[in-house]
């Protein structure tokens, strides 16, 4: 993936941290303002295709390959498992929001259009429905899901899910991340934003706010130089 327009001031862990959304590095080579970025998937080379225009350290990149790039499901048998590179683009291209960076109009319409070419994918999928389910369960009873409930019984339901997972000592995970959005105000328009192609652009804004105020309310004022890092990106889910 060949990356130019770089800023003099663009550092080898900036240039990381803003293609580590699109998924796991695996190199990268950088000279004056142009870059080279490896990733280990070809979903994520795909997916940084689409930041073409893309802002970042204040210069506008371009971004190309000479490559045609094709999704592949993830392989891993383990348990119920979710990496960067298996998300929505719009998921990702909100999450690029929210950390504060700046994507064109068009890259936005094109993460939408690259969810309605090849579907969400069913790791993904399977993943968030566990989510939804396996929260449920265990603040409601055995298979029931939470973002069937109306908002009352969901928070008293949510704050009962939070206690057992304390108490079994759930880490902040992607699991973490999803649970909260299922659990929101907005969980049913959450949930319909990643298990549904059907989208605008205006809903990748709203939920990139959405994401920004998530993470604000659960670290606090966030602190100038923190490091951006896409939420619970690669994070096994606790399997009961």
């Amino acid at each position: 993936m060949q990356v130019s327009g770089l800023s003099p001031n663009t550092s080898d862990g900036q240039l990381h941290d803003f293609f580590t959304f699109c998924g796991k590095i695996s190199q990268i080579e950088k000279e004056e303002d142009k870059a080279v970025i490896h990733f280990e998937m070809p979903n994520s080379a795909k997916t940084a295709l689409m930041l073409n225009g893309g802002t970042l350290d204040g210069s506008v990149l371009t971004i190309t390959s000479e490559n045609t790039y094709q999704d592949e499901e993830s392989k891993s048998k383990e348990e119920v498992h979710l990496e960067q590179h298996d998300k929505p683009r719009a998921g990702i291209a909100a999450e690029y929001l929210a950390h504060g960076y700046i994507l064109s109009h068009k890259a936005l319409e094109r993460a939408i259009e690259i969810d309605n070419e090849q579907g969400i994918s069913k790791r993904f999928l399977e993943y968030f429905h566990h989510v939804d389910k396996s929260l449920g369960s265990r603040a409601l009873g055995p298979d029931q899901t939470i973002s069937s409930k109306v908002q009352s019984t969901v928070d008293a339901a949510t704050q009962k899910a939070k206690t057992v997972d304390e108490q079994k000592g759930y880490s902040k995970t992607a699991y973490d991340f999803y649970a909260k959005a299922i659990a929101s105000p907005l969980g049913q328009k959450v949930r319909s934003f990643y298990t549904s192609t059907s989208k605008r652009v205006q809903d990748i804004h709203e939920e990139a706010r959405r994401i920004a105020e998530q993470h604000k309310s659960s670290s606090g004022a966030a602190d100038s130089g923190e490091k951006h890092e896409a939420p619970g990106a690669s994070a096994p889910a606790k399997v009961e």
